[in-house]
């Protein structure tokens, strides 16, 4: 256990879309919600957990992946076939696809990936066995 990911947090903006977007993506990896109130949802898997939250401390209205901090968060996704099936329905979820040009090997010749983008702007790259 010592040094493996214990929780995300996400700040976001708009607490609905968040639900949704996120709700169906981690939904679709296997997560579980293991909690919801007025000012987030939390979702785990395994001992990890990812938590969607409106901070009272939110500085500003948009993320942006660019600047200083946390560009993007990478997750297994199950088999090429599982990962080709997410990437076909995530458009229907609010996601869009990144470096779609190049997939799924927009990270190397050796690395089968796919890229989404939120409608607010986070970054996730899901990582094929």
């Amino acid at each position: 256990m010592r040094g493996t990911l214990h929780h995300l947090e996400l700040w976001v903006s708009d607490l609905g879309l968040a639900r949704r977007e996120w709700g169906w993506l981690l939904g679709r990896l296997g997560c579980r919600q293991a909690g919801e109130w007025p000012e987030g949802t939390s979702w785990s898997l395994g001992s990890a957990y990812l938590t969607i939250t409106l901070s009272p401390n939110l500085h500003g209205e948009e993320h942006d992946r660019r600047m200083p901090g946390v560009n993007h968060i990478a997750v297994h996704a199950g088999s090429p076939a599982e990962l080709d099936e997410l990437m076909t329905d995530a458009a229907e979820h609010g996601w869009s696809p990144l470096y779609h040009e190049r997939y799924p090997h927009a990270g190397g010749p050796d690395h089968y990936a796919g890229w989404l983008e939120s409608r607010a702007g986070f970054k996730v790259e899901l990582v094929a066995d």
